[in-house]
């Protein structure tokens, strides 16, 4: 399951989405984050979810792919339905199971959580899917480069998080590794007392944060050795260039932000 984590990975594609400006991308996911709180019936979040599969569409991302990666997240947005379910009290009661009880505004409060949830997973999976580690790191630092007035490293915090965001499918897959090899010596990850689970997952983590130290440091090892002193006087192979096509994506996005306020309950 974990070498089908597509958070972290970048897919090369010929997509409109893949020669975008990173900033613009940057840019619309920010948004997005912030106005998809704005959704809050039916309408609203039809809107979302149209908006959000034309980006997909237009990504080219292959649909198993996505869905390939996006099944551990299913189960989370599955579990947000659920606990909405029974724990929200509002509304006219709808079904009775023993001591649990399901109410209208907790189906509609489940349905929409869960609705958002998953947007948001599919648009910030979108981001690294279609955009490199460097121009997540370009694109960043050019955003943030007004924050270098007051002496903010913008450069090392770009590179950071750009890091961070390369090594998650990195660290899956060593996660997965090690998973089998306990496996294979008598480990129960999936059964058995939750106590004695919990007690497996320590094997996991002792060798996983080992492998993640080494890899860390063989990484500043490579950067030292080709001369990386920070940001300061670095110059860039990759010039970025704001074309006309984002432009139309932040209009587009803008026009959307402006319907869910209009058509919000």
């Amino acid at each position: 399951m974990m070498e089908k984590m597509i958070f972290g990975r970048y897919v090369p594609a010929d997509s409109v989405i893949h020669k975008m400006d990173p900033r613009s991308k940057l840019l619309i996911i920010f948004l997005f984050v912030c106005i998809i709180f704005f959704a809050n019936n039916a309408i609203t979040y039809l809107l979302i979810g149209i908006y959000t599969f034309y980006m997909l569409g237009m990504s080219k991302i292959p649909v198993r792919f996505l869905y390939g990666g996006l099944k551990p997240v299913l189960w989370l947005v599955l579990f947000t339905l659920v606990l909405q379910l029974f724990f929200t009290k509002q509304g006219d009661l709808l079904y009775k199971i023993g001591p649990l009880e399901i109410y209208e505004e907790g189906v509609r409060q489940g349905i929409f959580i869960a609705l958002r949830f998953f947007f948001l997973v599919l648009m910030t999976s979108l981001l690294t899917l279609t955009t490199s580690p460097i121009e997540i790191t370009d694109g960043m630092e050019t955003l943030l480069n007004p924050l270098k007035k007051v002496r903010f490293p913008v450069h090392e915090m770009a590179l950071m998080m750009s890091i961070s965001l390369r090594f998650i499918p990195t660290l899956m897959q060593e996660t997965d590794k090690i998973m089998k090899a306990q496996i294979a010596r008598g480990v129960e990850f999936d059964s058995g007392p939750i106590r004695e689970r919990m007690k497996a997952v320590i094997p996991l983590l002792i060798p996983l944060f080992v492998s993640a130290f080494k890899r860390a440091e063989e990484l500043a090892i490579a950067m030292e050795a080709r001369g990386y002193r920070g940001g300061e006087g670095r110059t860039k192979y990759r010039q970025l260039s704001w074309r006309a096509v984002d432009t139309l994506q932040i209009l587009l996005l803008a026009i959307l932000t402006i319907l869910l306020i209009l058509l919000r309950s």
